[in-house]
């Protein structure tokens, strides 16, 4: 994780009613006034999306979204059990889903998949103005 202010971490059950418990876990832990707000919240939502749906955490499993403010952006991990594929950015921006990353890809000043014998961590920084 990027160095910076840990905000907090908070682990979400793979289904999908976990996506706006972790849209509320941002938007508390960032607060309504940070310049990064929305970004954030949507690319959160996304990824975590994707995580209940897409990878073994599905089904009950076991998400862990964490976030950090680091001075000029803001890092997000989200950390589940990993599946068959690995996350891609899909093309098909007519398609009924897969936009998900394209947004991370294209909001996001930088992101990455890891994968290990623990599983897969999907992270992003959202960079954002310091309002003096």
């Amino acid at each position: 994780m990027a160095t910076g202010r840990l905000l907090g971490v908070i682990e979400l059950v793979g289904s999908p009613e976990s996506v706006s418990q972790a849209r509320e876990f941002v938007r508390a832990k960032l607060g309504e006034a940070h310049p990064a707000i929305d970004d954030v919240t949507l690319l959160v939502s996304e990824v975590v999306t994707n995580a209940v749906l897409h990878s073994d955490s599905r089904n009950g499993g076991k998400v862990t979204l964490a976030i950090a403010d680091c001075h000029d952006f803001v890092h997000v991990d989200v950390v589940d059990a990993g599946g068959r594929s690995a996350p891609r950015v899909c093309g098909e921006t007519l398609a009924e889903g897969g936009r998900g990353l394209m947004l991370v890809d294209l909001i996001s000043q930088r992101w990455d998949v890891h994968e290990d014998d623990a599983g897969r961590t999907v992270w992003f920084d959202v960079k954002y103005k310091v309002v003096k």
